[in-house]
């Protein structure tokens, strides 16, 4: 075994736990080995669309039909196009098998789904911490907002966050960046919100967006969010948070960091005499030629479901049924966040007001629901994310008058959907395929997740609700609806390797430890106890971090 194939921290997966992980771990001076499975992507050089002007795309960032007929699955993800198609996977080349419909979205390079995620970044309060123990649809989190907050602020620093205070107990206040600034409309809708319904609080929202760039940004080498609305392409201005534009070049600086391209994970090898995990084998993704590499720690940041299966397949004497595996709920209690329901109307007056840039962000409504005490029929909650503009207008014919009518902006028009927690459950699992491979000879995974009556009831309950609220505000017009996506197109899939106080019942301790393999951490959506009603990544970000400090002070002790 060459020094080329040894380091002292491994890092599967570089998406943004990924990535967290990598800048933590080399910042406190481990060499450290990235593995992605997909092709090398660099800031800047590596974004090919994004400058050009929508008359420049072949289809006008539509896809061909032939396209959409061969990949119906990942051309319904949000924000696929024309112009960001080059960071998602094709359909054919990456199978899985569901048992129940479920919709995996996947982009495979370096950067992982950073490149093309959504951006909000609400802190989880303590309710999410503690509720799901309390109203007896979930076990007990090991760990306390409390507890967290302080890695929050770590990530939001360095990550760039905006917001504002608004001193909310369900959605706690970070430390951000100022805030997109709301519309004439938006600044109504809140205003209304407000007076008529006391419990409820619009808000500006909380964006991974550099609004102003502080010195630690400038020093990454990115730059003030210039409000484009291009972020999926690819940002030159560093303006959004990624892995590649961040965290993975702050990583290299240290001069620590090896990251190794096109390096489909096989399994985690474990070492029977010494009792724990001692490296990771690879399948080169071009060569099919299988290659291991050896470390003290090994941090799985696959994202939830290639980590799940990278566990469940990495199996010895030990550990037959998959790493650390004892307790049997590898791949159990799987869950997702609801986006079914959403709503829309018109709004009457401010003609003469309109506004300035393509703002990334939405606005957000904090959960309400079941916060103290149950008080619906179902348990969960959900936050909202919503918005006003002005589109075209109702203009019909042809020529310079039709033209003309085309140049000036129609009424104004709000929308808001949900974002609604879900119940882990054991029925809800992901598996290897008994016989069924890919082409490295890894098992396909089997996806077997579903809806349930609980989320059925969160559903009605937000349309419903919401529908009377923007009546009683003045919005005219409203239209509810239920798009009935399969779970995991909303992309926030958690579970399978979840952390908990309790070996017999969880697979992490509270400092995302395997139980029965302290040097494997787990710190991507698999990890998650519970799914909160509020945007996840932020939180992944914090227990990377703080998972990288409490495994370098054990390696330090001797203890990993």
């Amino acid at each position: 075994m060459g020094n080329d194939h040894l380091y002292d921290a491994i890092v599967i997966g570089s998406g943004i736990s990924g990535g967290w992980a990598a800048k933590e771990l080399c910042e406190q001076g481990l060499k450290t080995l990235v593995l992605e499975r997909g092709r090398n992507v660099v800031h800047l050089k590596d974004y090919p669309t994004a400058t050009m002007a929508p008359w420049e795309f072949p289809h006008r960032k539509e896809m061909p039909r032939k396209f959409v007929d061969e990949n119906p699955l990942i051309t319904t993800a949000a924000g696929f196009g024309e112009d960001t198609a080059h960071f998602f996977i094709r359909d054919k080349d990456h199978p899985y098998v569901q048992e129940k419909p479920f919709d995996w979205i996947r982009g495979y390079q370096v950067g992982g789904k950073s490149l093309i995620w959504g951006r909000a970044c609400p802190r989880w309060s303590h309710y999410e911490f503690t509720n799901p123990a309390k109203f007896g649809y979930g076990i007990e989190w090991p760990i306390t907002y409390d507890e967290i907050a302080p890695w929050y602020s770590h990530v939001e620093r360095f990550s760039g966050i905006c917001g504002n205070k608004d001193g909310l107990e369900s959605m706690p206040d970070g430390d951000y960046l100022p805030a997109f600034e709301m519309n004439c409309v938006e600044k109504d809708l809140q205003a209304k919100i407000r007076r008529h319904y006391p419990d409820r609080y619009m808000i500006a929202g909380r964006w991974a967006q550099l609004t102003k760039a502080e010195p630690i940004h400038l020093q990454q080498g990115r730059s003030q969010c210039q409000a484009r609305d291009m972020c999926m392409r690819g940002c030159p201005f560093g303006g959004y948070f990624s892995s590649v534009s961040s965290t993975l070049p702050w990583a290299a600086k240290t001069g620590n960091l090896t990251v190794r391209p096109f390096s489909v994970v096989h399994s985690v090898i474990y070492d029977e005499e010494k009792g724990r995990a001692t490296g990771v084998r690879i399948i080169d993704t071009n060569t099919h030629q299988a290659t291991e590499y050896f470390a003290k720690v090994i941090f799985v940041n696959g994202s939830a479901l290639n980590s799940n299966l990278i566990l469940l397949h990495s199996q010895s004497k030990r550990f037959p049924n998959g790493l650390g595996n004892d307790s049997g709920l590898l791949g159990k209690y799987v869950a997702f966040q609801n986006y079914r329901g959403s709503l829309g109307g018109t709004v009457d007056g401010f003609l003469d007001k309109y506004y300035y840039g393509r703002r990334p962000s939405e606005c957000m409504m904090a959960n309400f629901r079941n916060l103290k005490k149950q008080d619906t029929d179902f348990v969960g909650g959900y936050m909202a994310f919503m918005g006003a503009s002005r589109g075209t207008p109702d203009a019909e014919g042809i020529g310079g008058e039709y033209k003309a009518a085309m140049g000036e902006p129609g009424g104004w028009t709000m929308y808001m959907y949900m974002q609604g927690e879900t119940i882990p459950k054991e029925s809800n699992t992901v598996s290897l395929h008994p016989t069924e491979k890919d082409q490295w000879g890894i098992p396909l995974l089997v996806t077997k997740v579903d809806y349930d009556d609980n989320d059925e009831k969160l559903l009605r309950d937000f349309l419903t609700t919401s529908a009377e609220m923007l009546d009683t505000i003045g919005v005219k017009n409203i239209t509810t609806h239920d798009n009935h996506w399969a779970p995991g197109r909303d992309i926030h899939e958690m579970g399978g390797c979840r952390m908990g106080k309790d070996p017999k019942t969880s697979l992490l301790n509270k400092y995302n430890q395997l139980h029965e393999c302290k040097n494997v951490f787990v710190t991507d959506g698999a990890c998650m106890t519970s799914t909160g009603n509020q945007s996840p990544s932020i939180l992944y970000m914090a227990f990377t971090a703080r998972a990288v400090t409490h495994a370098v002070g054990e390696l330090k002790k001797g203890n990993l």
